[in-house]
């Protein structure tokens, strides 16, 4: 028998299955536990009368009338008419016989009181959360006292105990299902008194994988058992608080089962509103997606706003393919990058029903040098020799506008070797104490064979001077790459029996390894070992759509000209860390840097929905 009550004269003139008109300032577009604290504020909010526990017997008198029988209640946990002579099976029982003695009825906490964390009590028994109606519930004094204050759990049948825990009963044999009272009555208490009334102080089961703090048992006997217009009635005369023992506010999950499942997950119960269930079109896919404001290490991605037949309630971020995060808005800072690595970025769309669009098309972003912080993330390697024997050097040029300590304990720097093509690095060379770069100078390791070349420091264990032509070399900064001579991985051999140098016109390191930024020249050639120059001039920028002059500078004024007239919406500039150190809107054709301090920086143009980085030097 599952419980049916008439509508109540005088209680409620009708219950519709339409959105109830509490819920207009709730966004039910919301999902998981966005949903569930949106709920949490509304319950809370409107819960503007507070009961006493005397007053609880009045209320009940009213909400809990048997239909059948207008002078009797029902009996939360029964299931017997009351024929068979055990009172404490009543499914009804008159409602004037409330009290605490043998055949009475009395005031159930459905969550326990000592359950919760605090005690219920903790503040007296007059007002919330001891004396909330949505909790109290009438009940056999002696089936009361039976359940005490057992959990719930799983089980069959009427209701009883199940081990040490209670089983609320169900309809299998003939009797009254109450398991969908009790799971939206734990669900209120959690909305309203949150970490003082989770379901897992009152529940045994499995844990939610949305929610730590729910019970998948809870969600099943949401789906199993119906909501009654027993519960409707008790819904409609709390929030009505014209009726004296009304305190105003109404359980969601009485109106809407569904509202469980939309935070929750688990078994889908009924949608009562049918806003949930009958959407199952796609927010159209994000388009236009754009990067700006890259830095050493994050990336700012926007895009156009997706659309949907109800409504898109936020977006996945992808980077390579891999989810990063979720926002509600149509830009993303993606940060904790590596420094001069390109990343491809994707996102998607999603609504309140849990479709989701196609990824949309990916767009490139490509972080700055720098990333770790500091003034000296601009050293790189300058020259490579590959020759005869044990005739194997490398150089590191710093052009940074200070001297550089490897060893620094902020900024340490190391050496890596990838052998014969291993996608893994293989073994790291480590500067010596003391090791110095300074500004404008180079450092030269040598292999301890090295017999052509002399000013070079010894590789006492060879450790990273042992290389071939097909071993990829990474020089690392904090133990984040920052420059590379080969491909990790590949295998390829690239540079046999030859001497690489970077031309002059390459002032930042690059973790991806591109030939055309080396000059070559014969193997065992160590005429510019020890040395290295580094330029920059306009000429540098002749076939591109912009020239910047006069670079390098010692100026306050740097002159944009662009060879279509293509109109330039925000230059910004950044230091070589990053940092973003001049901004301004609508340059025309000319920069203001007199803040700027000696050294390399990157020049920014935002020209439509694309930006143009270029290299600027301040002398």
């Amino acid at each position: 028998m599952k419980k049916t009550v008439l509508f109540l004269i005088g209680l409620i003139s009708s219950i519709g299955f339409a959105q109830q008109t509490y819920y207009n300032d709730v966004n039910l577009t919301l999902t998981g536990t966005q949903l569930r604290d949106a709920l949490a504020v509304k319950v809370s909010n409107t819960h503007s009368n507070s009961l006493s526990y005397s007053e609880i017997w009045t209320a009940t008198m009213v909400t809990d009338l048997d239909p059948n029988n207008s002078n009797n209640v029902l009996l939360l946990y029964g299931w017997e008419n009351g024929s068979d002579g055990d009172v404490t099976n009543d499914v009804s029982r008159g409602k004037n016989n409330n009290g605490g003695n043998v055949g009475d009825w009395n005031r159930e906490h459905t969550f326990a009181n000592s359950l919760a964390s605090p005690d219920l009590d903790e503040f007296g028994t007059n007002g919330p959360p001891y004396s909330d109606a949505h909790n109290l519930r009438s009940s056999d004094v002696q089936r009361n006292g039976q359940r005490g204050n057992r959990k719930f759990a799983a089980g069959s049948g009427n209701s009883g105990t199940v081990g040490t825990a209670w089983y609320p009963g169900d309809a299998s044999l003939g009797g009254t299902d109450w398991r969908g009272d009790v799971a939206r009555i734990t669900m209120y208490m959690y909305l309203r008194y949150g970490a003082q009334c989770y379901p897992t102080f009152v529940a045994d089961g499995t844990i939610n994988s949305v929610d730590a703090n729910m019970i998948d048992l809870l969600l099943e006997w949401n789906a199993a058992d119906p909501v009654s217009p027993y519960e409707d009635a008790r819904n409609a005369y709390h929030e009505n608080i014209a009726n004296a023992t009304a305190q105003g506010n109404r359980n969601p999950f009485i109106d809407n089962p569904r509202l469980a499942t939309v935070i929750w997950g688990g078994t889908p119960a009924e949608d009562r509103w049918g806003i949930f269930t009958t959407d199952t079109e796609l927010p159209t896919v994000p388009m236009n997606l754009m990067v700006s404001n890259e830095t050493g290490n994050s990336i700012d991605v926007s895009w156009t706003a997706s659309t949907d037949n109800i409504g898109v309630t936020g977006y996945d971020v992808y980077v390579g393919g891999v989810f990063d995060q979720t926002v509600t808005t149509t830009s993303a800072t993606v940060s904790s990058l590596a420094p001069l690595t390109t990343y491809t970025f994707t996102v998607t769309a999603k609504d309140a029903a849990g479709n989701a669009s196609a990824q949309s098309t990916g767009v490139d972003g490509t972080t700055l040098a720098g990333g770790g912080g500091g003034t000296d993330s601009s050293i790189y390697l300058s020259e490579y020799m590959e020759g005869s024997s044990f005739n194997k050097a490398l150089e590191i040029a710093n052009y940074t506008g200070a001297t550089v300590d490897p060893n620094d304990v902020a900024n340490t720097y190391t050496l890596k070797i990838s052998t014969n093509g291993s996608a893994t690095w293989n073994s790291t060379y480590t500067f010596p104490v003391g090791a110095m770069i300074n500004d404008g100078d180079v450092y030269v390791i040598g292999n301890t064979g090295l017999a052509v070349c002399t000013g070079v420091v010894d590789d006492s264990n060879d450790s990273i001077t042992g290389f071939n032509g097909n071993d990829a070399i990474g020089l690392f900064k904090n133990d984040v790459l920052i420059d590379i001579i080969g491909t990790l991985g590949d295998g390829t051999t690239f540079a046999s029996n030859t001497t690489l140098i970077r031309k002059a016109t390459v002032s930042i390191p690059n973790t991806t390894y591109i030939a055309s930024e080396w000059d070559t020249s014969a193997s065992n050639t160590c005429t510019n070992l020890g040395m290295h120059t580094q330029t920059l001039s306009v000429a540098t920028f002749e076939t591109e759509t912009f020239s910047i002059y006069p670079n390098p500078t010692n100026g306050d004024i740097v002159y944009i000209q662009s060879k279509n007239n293509t109109e330039i919406s925000e230059a910004r500039i950044y230091d070589i860390t990053g940092k973003l150190v001049v901004q301004q809107a609508n340059p025309t054709n000319e920069i203001n840097i007199q803040g700027l301090q000696r050294g390399l920086y990157i020049l920014q143009l935002q020209i439509g929905n694309q930006t143009v980085n270029k290299k600027l030097m301040k002398q």
